[in-house]
């Protein structure tokens, strides 16, 4: 058993709602009680329907929500706040692709420019081998080398998804934390965008959480699979076990749902 990357134990993320008054207090939890963990080289999917907790687990996982209480350990160490310098660490163990990549980048800044920016943040490497590196990443991604001197507006939907992944990837991280980002494409970029994560993934020996409402596209990609119900785990485990096995209602009812645009694997 390898160490995980990255583990939430028992974390709660407790939010104050509007009701709230001077004499009563009223709460809502988003987070109550999950734990999981995430290893190099393993997909761990978290499905659930919107308002579920699992973008609230993405968050917290990322360093922009601070738990109520329980732990983050990241690389074996806990984290209690996400000060500059737990940042900056965090910053090459793992990366984030959201679900729009124009939050990503920035319309006015080359693809080349774009994929410089975290090397020169994080102060990595000369000149020339982060222009390499920057060579290097657009190819990993299936780009051409002449999409670097590119904007993004002259780019389609999926190929800036693509330069997003490229980004996500400029600094080596062991773990990427993929929110949604395939819903904002056509469902015939998705399946290529979602093969592209599933290459790097095995090429890289990539941490990946993949995090989805939508249970068909989480079997598509997952190792193991993280069911999330009103701020709770319903399910957690082996991914095919899960879909085979479901012991929870909830989870029958997701798998009931819409069956996905995108086939999985038959696995005759």
């Amino acid at each position: 058993m390898t160490e995980p990357i990255i583990e939430l134990r028992d974390v709660h993320v407790r939010f104050k709602t509007r009701t709230s008054g001077l004499f009563q207090k009223s709460y809502v939890d988003a987070l109550a009680g999950v734990s999981f963990t995430v290893e190099r080289g393993r997909t761990l999917g978290i499905v659930g329907e919107s308002g579920s907790g699992k973008s609230t687990a993405a968050k917290v996982l990322v360093g922009l929500e601070q738990p109520t209480s329980g732990e983050v350990v990241i690389a074996g160490e806990t984290v209690t706040t996400f000060t500059g310098a737990v940042r900056n660490r965090l910053g090459r163990i793992l990366s984030v692709v959201f679900q729009d990549p124009a939050t990503a980048l920035n319309s006015r800044m080359t693809i080349r420019d774009a994929l410089m920016d975290p090397m020169q943040v994080h102060r990595i490497g000369s000149a020339a081998s982060r222009d390499r590196r920057v060579r290097e990443l657009i190819g990993l991604v299936g780009l051409p080398q002449s999409a670097l001197d590119a904007l993004p507006g002259q780019l389609s939907g999926g190929q800036r998804q693509r330069v997003a992944i490229a980004r996500a990837l400029a600094l080596d991280p062991q773990v990427i934390v993929a929110d949604e980002p395939t819903s904002a494409l056509d469902v015939s970029v998705r399946a290529q965008i979602l093969n592209l994560l599933t290459d790097l993934k095995n090429e890289l020996g990539l941490g990946m959480v993949f995090i989805s409402h939508d249970i068909q596209t989480v079997r598509y990609l997952s190792d193991e699979i993280a069911v999330m119900n009103k701020g709770r785990i319903v399910e957690y485990g082996d991914a095919a076990q899960i879909f085979d096995h479901p012991t929870d209602e909830y989870t029958r009812t997701l798998l009931g749902a819409a069956p996905s645009l995108l086939e999985p694997h038959n696995h005759a």
